[in-house]
């Protein structure tokens, strides 16, 4: 899975809010754009962003003088911003759940910009689906657990902890195809090695 840092795109384009929205059609007119960030008026200041929309939506329809409104009044802030870490498909998660086409990437300071297109230019969910890179994560965990769980014992800090990588794979695998899962991976193996568990915390998962 690509992470967001690797197809944001680093020129981003600016603009005060205070400036006036003609003054935002002329930069997204020169530079071929869509969106802008709005930037901070001080350091606790969040970011803002005003589309191609906005402008259509709250000043064209309207028939407002684009010469007299100002960024501020149009703009979405805070926006929903990204982290430059975060993998490709949890961005395209979040994303579509807010009904918003464009982010800024943040960390600390202003990073780049993510779209729909870039996800969909750059993403790389044709070559490396993330159900299916989540599969093959999930049966290399199976089958380290149950090694190690047989090397150190069942009952074996060890064995918890390999336990603990499957259960967390397992369960965000089920949550990507909005599954519940009848019997996971650890409580089959508690039906293998009922004793070893006995009286302790993993009695609660493996009873139910």
């Amino acid at each position: 899975m690509k992470k967001v840092s690797e197809i944001m795109t680093t020129d981003v384009a600016t603009i005060p809010g205070s400036a006036r929205v003609s003054d935002a059609v002329n930069l997204m007119r020169r530079k071929g754009i869509h969106t802008l960030i709005v930037d901070q008026s001080h350091e606790q200041d969040a970011y803002g962003i005003v589309t191609a929309f906005d402008i259509v939506a709250k000043v064209t329809a309207t028939g407002r003088n684009p010469r007299q409104v100002r960024v501020y009044e149009i703009m979405t802030k805070p926006c929903l911003v990204l982290n430059p870490e975060l993998g490709v498909e949890y961005a395209a998660k979040l994303m579509t759940s807010a009904g918003i086409h464009t982010a800024p990437i943040i960390q600390w300071n202003l990073l780049g910009i993510l779209s729909v297109t870039d996800i969909l230019n750059q993403g790389d969910f044709l070559e490396n689906p993330q159900e299916d890179a989540l599969a093959k994560q999930f049966q290399a965990l199976l089958t380290t657990a149950r090694a190690t769980c047989k090397q150190n014992g069942a009952a074996s800090d060890a064995c918890r902890q390999a336990w603990d990588a499957v259960d967390a794979v397992e369960a965000e695998a089920a949550y990507q195809k909005a599954e519940i899962l009848e019997k996971t991976a650890f409580e089959e193996f508690c039906e293998e090695y009922p004793e070893a568990f006995k009286d302790r915390e993993y009695d609660t998962w493996c009873s139910g």
